[in-house]
């Protein structure tokens, strides 16, 4: 699919903010939500359908529906984004990264936006380190970081406990939604990062965090469950002078 490009205007102004901060000899950060942002799909609910179709592990009757009620719980998702991880309790965390990466490689075309691809790499010839910090499973990520020229280590997701190679039912704090994206991005890179990337309010801390850039992208059409939340932090983006851009 044909993404529509970034303004001209947003390559200098990213150019611009990095060549400051490197002539004042900041170490840079960046910072990207996953599902949305970098790419046209949701890799984590596209390996939990993956798991369902290929009964992987144990689930309960109407697995995706059931996930979906989880969700609405004290409208909290939370508990429902680790249960993501808690099902593959008992398996070897070895085996569930092999079945994550053959969940990516069912997504045709390729999902990627090509603009985030390019700005991906536009970091990387600048030496910024980058994270990706997403409220899916890590482990259903990581086939995408690698798609996008990262590595599994640049992923910071909802996991679960590893004990002796094998995945427990313990999750691993803080969960990574909302305030929690920006408390597990801390503790990993002890800074802040200069630009920040998302799609839906569940990013919108995340975005705050930037000390310099915030950029707020959307795709969803309208008949899709994301698009009020998309519209939501666009809106957000509009009334706070983020830079904003809709792929489609």
């Amino acid at each position: 699919m044909n993404y529509k490009p970034y303004p001209n205007e947003f390559w200098t102004s990213i150019e611009k903010t990095i060549l400051e901060l490197k002539n004042a000899q900041k170490p840079l950060i960046a910072a990207f939500d996953a599902d949305g942002t970098l790419w046209d799909t949701d890799l984590g609910e596209n390996f939990f359908h993956y798991q369902i179709d290929n009964k992987q592990v144990p689930l309960p009757p109407n697995p995706f529906e059931h996930y979906l009620e989880m969700k609405k719980i004290n409208n909290d998702p939370r508990a429902a984004y680790v249960w993501l991880a808690q099902i593959n309790q008992g398996q070897s965390l070895e085996q569930v990264c092999k079945w994550a990466q053959q969940a990516f490689e069912t997504i045709k075309p390729n999902p990627i936006f090509s603009e985030q691809q390019r700005l991906i790499e536009l970091l990387k010839s600048h030496g910024v380190k980058i994270y990706i910090v997403t409220a899916s499973i890590k482990w259903a990520v990581e086939p995408g970081a690698i798609a996008i020229g990262l590595s599994a280590d640049n992923v910071i997701g909802v996991e679960t406990a590893i004990k002796d190679g094998i995945i427990t039912d313990a999750p691993v704090l803080p969960i990574t939604y909302r305030a929690g994206k920006v408390e597990a991005l801390l503790a990993q890179s002890k800074q802040a990062p200069f630009l920040a990337s998302g799609n839906t309010m569940g990013d919108f801390e995340l975005l705050q965090s930037a000390t310099h850039l915030r950029l707020a992208v959307s795709a969803a059409s309208r008949d899709d469950r994301l698009f009020k939340t998309e519209l939501e932090l666009a809106n957000e983006a509009k009334n706070k002078n983020w830079m904003q851009h809709r792929f489609i």
